[in-house]
């Protein structure tokens, strides 16, 4: 076939296709396995990729594979390689659904979709080596697949899938890298795209508010932390209206607030206040930190003390102008500009976004949601509509058949 194959084809050929598909990300929703215990599922996609001819590298990132399709370099100088990822893990929910291909792994389901990321990956791996893009051999190209484990839990260091990753030179070589992510409250054959920001920092904190305990009956003699820790409640709730512009989106919650007494005439010596705070750019994310310092010294204001404890987690996934545009582009050729929607920027957060700082990158959502019973994500009801699901495959191969002349042209 060649390289100037249509998208018509494409889509053609990702339709024919479905049915397996379908079935692949059955298998895997039946078989979940939880971050950097992906082990059987890094054996069933290495023998996908290894029988369509990718030469495969196992343990990337602990349990990540790897899967390099080398084309040739074709006309001009060097090679294009374009890096393809999906992640593998599940999470530690019980899935409640009765569907035929329920999770078999007791307290582990795909409750965010990873089963329908490794499908679309997969799909979009065989049309590249069966030539129904067209032959990348013509423009110099090759491409990677990068299954990454542990996108939803860090290791014992805290690092995730995509950090051990980039650890082990994953991207090396590569000229950008795309992916996608199913999106269960988007429609299903619709894909959701933008520029720029499109997912959240996540981070984390621990606040402990230290005062002196005492009896109930005598609160002059001690300092209430509990007291302390509500003005301080109240203070952290006002930085986003009141510190932070309103051009800016930003969250901060505090979750949980416990107190070192356990009774009504003990006045609390301590309270530990536990939260997350979620940005769209560093300088914000920075500004934060810093409001987060200075709501806390209310407590010395007030005679008591405070620590702070924080856990910086993803960064910001942005995407990459230009290769957004392309992806943007294969979409709409592929499936209508009616059906390739300009989302909203998701508060979610994802390590993709380890990946795109590294090299340009782009992230798409896929529709997915069962009309008239929206899953919510990470809940114990998650499941997908999969009649969109071809659309995964077929945007993400044509996209990185786009990327390949187009990094190629500037060599």
């Amino acid at each position: 076939m060649s390289s100037k194959t249509s998208a018509q084809e494409v889509i053609k050929a990702a339709r024919s296709l479905e049915a397996e598909t379908v079935e692949m990300r059955r298998y895997f929703h039946e078989h979940p396995e939880l971050s950097f215990h992906e082990k059987e599922t890094a054996r069933v996609v290495e023998d996908k990729l290894s029988a369509l001819g990718y030469k495969t590298t196992k343990g990337v990132g602990k349990t990540g594979v790897l899967g390099d399709l080398n084309t040739g370099k074709g006309p001009g100088q060097g090679t294009v390689t374009v890096a393809i990822r999906a992640d593998m893990d599940g999470l530690p929910v019980q899935e409640v659904n009765e569907t035929k291909f329920v999770s078999k792994n007791e307290g582990v389901s795909h409750a965010c979709g990873h089963d329908g990321h490794m499908a679309s990956a997969l799909t979009a791996a065989k049309l590249i080596a069966q030539g129904k893009i067209g032959d990348l051999s013509e423009l110099g190209g090759s491409i990677r697949m990068v299954m990454q484990p542990a996108e939803e839990f860090g290791d014992e260091e805290g690092k995730s899938g995509a950090y051990r990753m980039l650890e082990d030179n994953a991207l090396d070589g590569c000229s950008a890298i795309i992916g996608l992510h199913m999106d269960a409250s988007l429609p299903a054959g619709k894909v959701g795209i933008i520029p720029g920001p499109i997912m959240a920092a996540a981070d984390s904190f621990v606040i402990t508010i230290l005062g002196k305990g005492g009896h109930g009956a005598y609160p002059e003699t001690a300092i209430d932390a509990v007291v302390i820790g509500a003005q301080v409640v109240q203070a952290i709730q006002s930085i986003v209206s009141r510190r932070i512009s309103a051009l800016d989106p930003a969250i901060v919650t505090i979750g949980s607030f416990h107190s070192s007494s356990t009774r009504g005439n003990v006045i609390s010596e301590s309270v530990r206040l536990e939260g997350t705070f979620r940005t769209f750019n560093q300088q914000v994310r920075e500004h934060i930190i810093a409001e987060l310092e200075r709501a806390c010294s209310l407590a010395r204001v007030l005679g008591g003390d405070f620590k702070i404890e924080y856990e910086l987690g993803y960064p910001t996934t942005v995407n990459d102008p230009e290769v957004t545009e392309i992806m943007r582009q294969a979409a709409i050729d592929l499936i209508g500009a009616e059906n390739v929607i300009a989302i909203q920027p998701k508060t979610w957060s994802e390590d993709f976004s380890m990946f795109a700082e590294k090299i340009p990158g782009a992230f798409m959502f896929l529709g997915a949601e069962i009309k008239g019973s929206t899953r919510e994500h990470h809940s114990a009801t998650f499941d997908l509509d999969e009649s969109g699901l071809y659309i995964g495959p077929a945007v993400l191969a044509e996209t990185a058949r786009r990327l390949v002349g187009h990094y190629k042209a500037k060599k």
